[in-house]
Parts: C-alpha cells; sequence; structure tokens
C-alpha cells in the first residue's frame, strides 16, 4: 500500500533518541514500525482494528500507545520535539471553528441586554388570565 505512513531516517534520528530504554519481560517488538504504525491510525482517524497488518499486531499498536499516554511518555516525545531549535515546548494547533447561526446572539432589533430566565420569575406576568 502507498498510503502508508513510514517514518524517514532523519524523522527517526530525532525520535528515537527519546524513547524508553527500560522494559520489562519480553523484548520490544521494533519500535519504528510500531511507532509509524500508531502515527498512520492517528492520522488517517481510523480504528485501531483497521491498522494494516504492515505495521505489525494491532494489539500491539493500541497498547504501545495506550501503556505510553498513561506513563507520560507521548507528552516528553512532543515536548522535546517541540522545543527543538528554540521553539516553546507547547504549541497550540487547532483548526476547529464553531459556527452560529445569525439569531443565536439576540437577533436584530431585540433588547440590547437578555435578561436571565431567573430573573423574570420574580417580575410581573406577561399574560393576564
Amino acid at each position: 500500500m502507498s498510503d502508508l505512513f513510514w517514518f524517514s531516517d532523519t524523522q527517526w534520528a530525532r525520535i528515537e533518541p527519546l524513547l524508553p530504554r527500560t522494559t520489562r519481560g519480553m523484548k520490544r517488538v521494533d519500535d519504528r514500525r510500531v511507532l509509524s504504525g500508531i502515527v498512520h491510525v492517528i492520522k488517517s482517524g481510523g480504528r485501531w482494528a483497521d491498522a494494516p497488518g504492515e505495521y505489525g499486531p494491532k494489539k500491539t499498536l493500541y497498547n504501545r500507545f495506550v501503556r505510553w499516554a498513561q506513563r507520560g511518555i507521548w507528552k516528553d516525545i512532543f515536548a522535546a520535539l517541540a522545543a527543538r531549535d528554540g521553539v516553546p515546548d507547547r504549541l497550540i494547533i487547532d483548526s476547529t471553528i464553531v459556527k452560529a447561526h445569525r439569531s443565536a446572539g439576540g437577533g436584530k432589533g431585540g433588547p440590547r441586554y437578555m435578561l436571565l430566565a431567573a430573573a423574570k420569575v420574580g417580575g410581573p406576568p406577561k399574560s393576564t388570565p
């Protein structure tokens, strides 16, 4: 598949020194393959179960992502990569927007200050029975 994500040699050279070295139990599988798979799933917005087989077992991708997130490893990696070359370690990049209907702000010709419903409760009734 040509739409798979793989870290380039340059990218991997920056990331590899940031990875944890202490592992318990079984030897860790190929980090470059697993991390490429994690980035692919996150980038595509898909489910872990839909990850291509070239990245290895889907359960491995999921487990690595979740365990490293709980230990704060992802945060440390992203902070170190963002802080490189004097850039602050925290940046906010967001492309979302919120649209509201033109009448959501009170509408044309409405009262300048809208009263809360709680303030109106003690006032006189609008209609008489």
